[in-house]
C-alpha cells in the first residue's frame, strides 16, 4: 500500500516528530541540532511571553535552556498538507503548553529548520466564549426583577470608571485602540478607551478630505468583523469613520469619547496607575493595572522651526491640521515634504486649481499602487488569495513567519520587478528632478515603513503630476526663511506662498509620555518603532522585532500599540493575551526583555 501523504508532508511530519520528542525529554542540544546554522525562530508569546526572535543555533539554545522546563510545550500536530517550492518545505502545526495553546509555521531546507514562527492563540481556561460556548443571551423563565441586556450594559457604564476600576485603559480611541478594546472585551478584561474626538472614528473624518487608505480591502479588516464583500478596495476616511463608529457599539466596547487625558503615575504601593481624564468637562481618575498607548504609529507632529515663520501672512499648518483644498482656488501653495501626506496634498490642491510647489529635502521610495498590490500585497492579500484559501488570517501568520533578519531579501525581487514594470514613470519623474530611492538595500516600501516609518509614497496619481509638471517640484533643497508673503529655500530661490503644509511627519510614540507622565519615564521605555537595521532614521544596534510594539517595555503595565490596519489587527491578539494572562494572575516570565537605547 502506498504511502497517501506527499514528500513535503512526510518531511515536515518527521521534523515535528524529533522536534516534539527533543523537547518532550528536555533534549535542548537535540532540539537545536534540527535548526540550521543560518537559521530564525520567531516567537509571540507562546514560549517567551514576549514578541522576539531568536536568531542562529546560540540564541534558539538560550531560549530553550531558560523557558523549555515552563513552557511545556506538547501536542505538536501538522496541519494540513506541507508544500514545496525552490528546495523550502513549508508547513503549518498546532501545539500547547502547559497555560496556552498555539499555531505555528515552519520552513525547513535538507530536513533542517530555516525559520520557525510560535504563536499563542489562547489561553486554557479562559477562552473566548465563541462557537459552542456562546453566552445565551436571554434567561428563560421567570425571575422577578430581571434585567435586560440594555439595562445591564447601562449599569456596566455607569459604574466602570466610578465605582469599579478598569483593568486596563487604552489612551488612544482609533483603529488600534479599538481592535485592542475588541480583544480584550471577548477575553472578559474590564477595558475604557479614552479618546480625545467627540465620536469613534473622528480622528479618520478630520483629515484631509482626499484621504483614502492605500492599503487594499483585504489587508484592513477589525477583528471579528471583515468589511463586506463589496466594501471598496481603497475606502474613504469617512467610510472608515463610520465603520469603526459601528465597530464600537456592535463589539460593545467602553468608549470614553470626548476625553482627554491630562496626568499619569503608577502607584508603587497600589500597582496601579493613577490616570487623570477629563471627560465632558469633568475631571475623572481612573485605576487600571495596565496602560496602553494606542495612538496611531507616531507621536507629535514634526513641525520645522523655520526662521521668519511667526511672519508669515498666509495659512500655515502641519499636514495633520490641513482642512482640505477648497479654500486655496488660484492660491499659491507651498507643501514641504515627499511623502504620503504631502502627495495627496499637493494632488488635492492641484486638483482645485490652486498652484502648487513640492518642495523635496531628500530622496523618495515612490511604490505605484497597482504595482504593489500585485507584486508584493496580491500573494497573501487579494481577491485571488482568498480563492487560494489564504483569508487575512493566514496570510497575518504567512507575514510574521519571515523573521525581520531576512525579511529584505523576501523584497528585493519585488522592487526589482516593480523598476522594470514602472520604469517609464521612474524615468520621467526623475527628469522632473524628482529624487527616486529604493531604500538603502533596495528592499522598498515596506522595510522603510518598518525601519524609519516615513520616506515613501504609495502612487495613486500625484506622481504623474509631479512628472508631468503640474506639481512644482524643487527638490534637494529645504525652506530657510519664511517671509510675509513667501519662502526662501536653501538654494536662494525665492517662491511666493499664500499656503504653507509642513508634510514633516512626527516623532516617536514614547513623546506622548514626557507630557503624560514623565520625561524620565519616556526616555526609560526609549524610542518606539524600528527595528535598528542601522539604516537612515533606524539608529542600531539591531533588536529584530519592532521596539516597543505589542510587548513588555521597560516600565511594567506600561504597554505600546498601533500601526496601520493589518497590525493593529494581528498583534492586537498577541498584547491582548498578555493582559489577559496578567489579570489572571499567570505567571509571565519574559525573556530577554529589549533594553532601550534610544531616547525620544
Amino acid at each position: 500500500m502506498t504511502d497517501p501523504t506527499t514528500a513535503p508532508t512526510r518531511a515536515a511530519a518527521t521534523w515535528l516528530a524529533d522536534f516534539a520528542a527533543a523537547l518532550a525529554r528536555g533534549d535542548v542540544d537535540a532540539a537545536v541540532s534540527l535548526f540550521e546554522s543560518d537559521s530564525y525562530w520567531r516567537d509571540l508569546v507562546a514560549f517567551t511571553w514576549n514578541i522576539r526572535t531568536q536568531e542562529g543555533p546560540g540564541a534558539i539554545r538560550a531560549m530553550l535552556q531558560a523557558r523549555l522546563a515552563d513552557t511545556q510545550p506538547t501536542a505538536f500536530a501538522l496541519e494540513g498538507e506541507a508544500t514545496e517550492a525552490d528546495g523550502v518545505v513549508d508547513a503549518w502545526f498546532t501545539f500547547e503548553t502547559r497555560v496556552a495553546r498555539g499555531r505555528g509555521h515552519v520552513r525547513l531546507r535538507s530536513g533542517k529548520a530555516w525559520t520557525l514562527l510560535t504563536t499563542m492563540t489562547e489561553l486554557k481556561g479562559f477562552e473566548e466564549k465563541t462557537g459552542d460556548n456562546r453566552v445565551k443571551g436571554a434567561e428563560h423563565g421567570v425571575h422577578k426583577g430581571r434585567k435586560n441586556w440594555l439595562e445591564k450594559r447601562r449599569d456596566e457604564e455607569a459604574a466602570l470608571g466610578y465605582t469599579e476600576q478598569p483593568e486596563v485603559v487604552v489612551i488612544g480611541g482609533g483603529q488600534g485602540g479599538i481592535a485592542l478594546g475588541a480583544r480584550l472585551r471577548r477575553l472578559g478584561v474590564p477595558t475604557i478607551i479614552v479618546e480625545r474626538n467627540a465620536k469613534a472614528g473622528d480622528s479618520w473624518r478630520k483629515r484631509y478630505k482626499s484621504l483614502c487608505l492605500h492599503d487594499p480591502v483585504w489587508y484592513d479588516h477589525l477583528p471579528y468583523m471583515p468589511f463586506p464583500d463589496d466594501w471598496p478596495v481603497f475606502a474613504p476616511k469617512d467610510k472608515i469613520g463610520d465603520w469603526l463608529e459601528m465597530y464600537t457599539k456592535i463589539m460593545e466596547l467602553n468608549y470614553w469619547s470626548s476625553t482627554h487625558a491630562k496626568k499619569a503615575r503608577f502607584d508603587e504601593a497600589t500597582q496601579r496607575w493613577e490616570v487623570t481624564v477629563e471627560r465632558e468637562g469633568k475631571p475623572v481618575v481612573l485605576r487600571p493595572k495596565q496602560l496602553v498607548f494606542a495612538l496611531g504609529v507616531s507621536g507629535y507632529p514634526n513641525v520645522p522651526k523655520v526662521a521668519g515663520a511667526e511672519s508669515f501672512l498666509g495659512d500655515q499648518h502641519h499636514s495633520s491640521q490641513h482642512p482640505g483644498p477648497e479654500a486655496y482656488a488660484g492660491k499659491k501653495c507651498v507643501v514641504l515634504g515627499s511623502n504620503n501626506s504631502a502627495h495627496d496634498i499637493c494632488a488635492a490642491l492641484w486638483e482645485h486649481g490652486a498652484d502648487v510647489t513640492m518642495i523635496q529635502r531628500s530622496s523618495t521610495h515612490i511604490a505605484p499602487s497597482q504595482s504593489l498590490m500585485e507584486l508584493a500585497l496580491g500573494g497573501l492579500y487579494s481577491e485571488q488569495a482568498v480563492k487560494n484559501g489564504i483569508d487575512h488570517h493566514k496570510g497575518d501568520l504567512i507575514f510574521a513567519s519571515v523573521p525581520y533578519r531576512i525579511m529584505h531579501t523576501f523584497h528585493i525581487p519585488v522592487y526589482e520587478e516593480m523598476k522594470k514594470r514602472d520604469a517609464d514613470l521612474y524615468a520621467r519623474l526623475e527628469k522632473a528632478g524628482f529624487l527616486l530611492d529604493f531604500g538603502v538595500d533596495g528592499s522598498g516600501l515596506f522595510m522603510k515603513y518598518l525601519r524609519r516609518g516615513s520616506g515613501y509614497y504609495i502612487d495613486v496619481g500625484a506622481s504623474e503630476l509631479v512628472a508631468n509638471g503640474s506639481i512644482h517640484l524643487k527638490s534637494g533643497v529645504n525652506i530657510e526663511r519664511v517671509n510675509q508673503r513667501s519662502v526662501t529655500l536653501t538654494d536662494g530661490t525665492e517662491l511666493p506662498a499664500d499656503l504653507l503644509v509642513y508634510a514633516t511627519g512626527y516623532g516617536s510614540m514614547n513623546g506622548w509620555l514626557a507630557d503624560l507622565i514623565s520625561p524620565e519615564i519616556a526616555d526609560k521605555v526609549g524610542k518606539c518603532w524600528g527595528l535598528g537595521s542601522g539604516t537612515p532614521k533606524d539608529p542600531g544596534p539591531w533588536e529584530g522585532e519592532l521596539r516597543n510594539m505589542w510587548k513588555p517595555t521597560q516600565v511594567e503595565n506600561l504597554w505600546f500599540h498601533g500601526g496601520n490596519l493589518h497590525q493593529s489587527r494581528h498583534y492586537s491578539q498577541f498584547l491582548a493575551l498578555q493582559l489577559k494572562a496578567r489579570m489572571e494572575g499567570i505567571d509571565t516570565p519574559v525573556y530577554e526583555r529589549a533594553p532601550s537605547y534610544h531616547t525620544r
